[in-house]
């Protein structure tokens, strides 16, 4: 069994706060200490959250109530955490933390593919985690445009709909994960600018800490939805040594 990260704090005494919950997540791990410390600790920081031991259940209270947030053991008994997500994501976009003892790369980058928003290797830190579901519903809830002011982002064929956060491709529709969408709402919007992986994180992750990675994977599945040829990509470039900027064609421009 996973040595628990940490002891969750104390509920407060007197009950649940009357402040209304910061969000509804679902924790799923078939570690029940493990389990118990997440949840106790989300609690903690007032949200409202949910628990499964293993992916039929997880899929079932999904189905009951979506939550805003999903916190997503990799190793569970009968169904993996890929399979989980895979699920999930195909009922519509939902944030996800996956939870894993792998280190693994390539199971961290299959994470990442499969749709996840982050990933965090046990042990961890319950605190950190807080911090991450802070950071991942912080970033979904942002809104991309100001209330009232819809604008679209438009350059090379592409058309992000910031408000519907909706995006087209030469016309055709493109299926974006939330953090696939941001990322390029934010190359476009600074076209023409290198940015490095840390600063990607920084900007559009919300994250002064975590794997670089991310990024580099996000950009890679980006490039297979957007380039004609992803292997030669020519509107999102790897700058060697900095690292990436947007391309567009001179007659095209970009909402900036």
């Amino acid at each position: 069994m996973q040595t628990p990260p940490d002891t969750p704090p104390p509920v407060p005494a007197g009950g649940a706060p009357a402040a209304p919950a910061r969000g509804h997540v679902l924790v799923v791990d078939d570690d029940p200490t493990v389990a118990e410390v997440v949840a106790g600790y989300l609690t903690a920081a007032g949200y409202d959250v949910a628990r499964a031991a293993d992916g039929p259940a997880a899929l079932a209270l999904y189905d009951a109530r979506r939550p805003d947030l999903a916190v997503l053991d990799l190793m569970l008994p009968g169904m993996d955490g890929f399979e989980v997500c895979r699920r999930m994501r195909a009922h519509g976009p939902v944030p996800v933390i996956m939870l894993t003892a792998r280190g693994d790369e390539d199971d961290r980058i299959l994470g990442l593919e499969t749709g996840a928003d982050d990933y965090v290797t046990k042990p961890f830190s319950p605190r950190e985690l807080v911090l991450r579901v802070d950071s991942v519903l912080r970033r979904a809830r942002a809104t991309a445009a100001p209330a009232g002011q819809p604008r679209l982002l438009e350059g090379a064929g592409l058309v992000l709909d910031p408000a519907a956060r909706s995006a087209t491709c030469r016309g055709a529709g493109l299926a974006l994960t939330l953090r696939e969408f941001d990322l390029l709402a934010f190359l476009l919007r600074h076209p023409g600018r290198v940015f490095t992986r840390e600063e990607l994180m920084r900007e559009v992750w919300g994250w002064d800490f975590g794997d670089l990675s991310t990024v580099t994977v996000h950009v890679r599945r980006l490039r297979g939805k957007v380039e004609a040829d992803p292997a030669h990509p020519e509107l999102i470039r790897t700058v060697w040594g900095v690292g990436y900027r947007l391309d567009l064609p001179a007659a095209a421009g970009a909402a900036s």
